[in-house]
């Protein structure tokens, strides 16, 4: 009994110090790693620090959280580069009101991040065991957000149509019925490209029921999985 004591004040005790090293290192990601590059939309920048990325990454990953870099998340995936994750986000210019779409679930942590942003966010994930994880992480602390285990290219229809979409999964051509669910005046974000290739990052943006796009900055993102044919 005593043994147990001990250990959960030594936990008690651990705890605050161990979520101020976090801090400081989510301080330090933002000003070196975003802000450095450019990302200056203050909505965005609040929002990385505030979102805790070791909570998004596996426990054996939890000490390269705020890296520079993506990280494996398991099932051939990884979270994203931190500026990435801004620079998407500042892409489609995120306001309170907006309800977003984000292809790509991942660990959760863009979802998170879009979370303490707009008012709606819905999010996709074909790898069931992802999509399982991520939402026990996103339930108690984003209840803006709700996760569906399917095929993101198809999107989500019955929630359209959306402010903006953000691909965190790199497709061949951009998927006609994401086009579809964007609202007029929205922006979606996607990587295009081949899965061995650098791809393209483009902004897609509707206007007067067409579209443009406008090439943005070479990337590296896994590709974007689809559901096997029966």
């Amino acid at each position: 009994m005593l043994s147990t004591i001990c250990y959960i004040g030594l936990f008690l005790l651990l705890a605050p110090w161990q979520e101020d090293v976090y801090k400081a290192k989510r301080e330090k990601m933002v000003s070196q790693q975003i802000q450095r590059r450019g990302v200056k939309d203050p909505v965005v920048l609040k929002a990385m620090r505030t979102v805790k990325r070791h909570e998004f990454v596996p426990a054996d990953q939890t000490k390269n959280a705020y890296d520079d870099r993506p990280l494996p998340i398991g099932y051939g995936q990884t979270i994203s580069q931190p500026y990435i994750v801004a620079y998407m986000t500042e892409v489609i210019k995120p306001q309170s009101h907006f309800k977003v779409l984000e292809i790509g679930t991942g660990s959760g942590y863009q979802a998170a991040i879009l979370s303490a942003i707009v008012k709606e966010v819905y999010t996709i994930e074909i790898v069931p065991e992802l999509g399982k994880s991520a939402t026990e992480k996103l339930k108690t602390n984003y209840r803006n957000v709700q996760v569906k285990i399917s095929d993101g290219y198809h999107g989500w229809k019955e929630n359209g149509p959306y402010d903006a979409i953000v691909v965190t999964a790199a497709a061949e051509h951009i998927p006609p019925p994401l086009i579809s669910q964007l609202k007029e005046g929205g922006k979606m974000v996607i990587p295009v490209g081949s899965t061995f290739l650098t791809q393209m990052l483009i902004l897609v943006e509707k206007k007067n029921g067409s579209t443009t796009t406008k090439n943005l900055l070479p990337v590296t993102f896994v590709p974007l999985t689809r559901k096997k044919s029966e």
